[in-house]
């Protein structure tokens, strides 16, 4: 099955369904071993993940390059996280042709300004673009893409910026009608008020997408009530490997040595294993017979 049409019945589907947040090659792998359907490419990690800031400091060039790497890796499908879709509906437009080369499932957009600004730093301070931008630039999208399954989410993000219930409906009314595959009704409140007052008054018009990182301490058990179609774990990949190299390179500053640190990591035999490194030694046999064990060539015989 193609990878957009896997993403497709992941965010359609009535079964509460989840995406893993990933930021490059590796952890798309380790995402797709761990069980998931599918992964989100986060912006903010991925930006992290390069010593930048999550305010567009990524250019959409350096994304499509990671992005790639990604999609190499695995055969479950990727929902870029596309922030504002890098500029106006041309910008947008041109994304999803690339997105779609490099075999990108989806790409979620917000309806903020370009530059963007992560969604939990001064959030209500960030303006919104208005609806009849935010429509069009979803329907040059539609209108774009080559595969109709290729699939766009419009992200609301009324409620970040402190809008309340009305202005969120009107929003996601608006992207349904404009074409948009999946809304993402996107929260800061540590308590899931805001997405359950949205749930009861939306009556399932359309998929919802949600991105639980303020509210965690909501059992998932509510998303299912609440008929939520897909929940996004969006950075905790990038979190977590954070946490363990600030462990580790602490460690062994402070004891010079690696005595104690080998049985906290993995081998260098289980990074061989995740970069396929027992492929590439059958493919040489396969492909290079004359080659010698020091990696001499030998000679051909009749």
């Amino acid at each position: 099955m193609k990878k957009t049409t896997q993403l497709k019945d992941i965010l359609s589907s009535p079964k509460l369904d989840f995406l893993m947040e990933a930021h490059n090659g590796l952890s798309a792998k380790i995402v797709e071993e761990a069980g998931f359907k599918g992964i989100w490419a986060s912006g903010l990690s991925i930006s992290a993940s390069m010593g930048l800031r999550d305010n567009n400091e990524a250019s959409p060039t350096e994304v499509l390059d990671i992005l790639e790497y990604m999609s190499d890796a695995t055969d479950i499908p990727i929902l870029l996280d596309g922030d504002t879709g890098y500029g106006n509906f041309n910008n947008a437009r041109r994304l999803v042709k690339k997105l779609e080369q490099i075999n990108i499932a989806g790409v979620c957009i917000e309806d903020k300004l370009f530059p963007k600004t992560n969604s939990f730093i001064n959030g209500e301070s960030q303006p919104l673009t208005t609806i009849e931008e935010f429509s069009g630039k979803i329907k040059a999208m539609k209108d774009t893409q080559l595969d109709k399954d290729f699939m766009v989410v419009a992200r609301v993000e009324a409620f970040i910026a402190g809008c309340g219930l009305k202005e969120a409906l009107n929003r996601a009314e608006a992207y349904r009608k404009a074409g948009a595959d999946a809304i993402l009704m996107h929260s800061k409140k540590s308590s899931i008020e805001e997405i359950e007052m949205f749930m009861k008054e939306w009556s399932g018009r359309h998929p919802v997408v949600i991105v639980p990182t303020k509210y965690y301490n909501t059992p998932t058990e509510q998303f299912r009530k609440l008929r939520i179609n897909t929940v996004i774990w969006a950075n905790h990949n990038l979190r977590a490997v954070v946490k363990a190299m600030q462990i580790i390179s602490k460690q062994i500053f402070q004891e010079e040595s690696l005595i104690r640190v080998e049985n906290q990591i993995v081998s260098v035999e289980e990074i061989f294993r995740l970069q396929n490194a027992e492929e590439l030694q059958r493919s040489e046999k396969k492909y290079l017979p004359g080659t010698t064990k020091k990696g001499q060539i030998g000679e051909v015989g009749d």
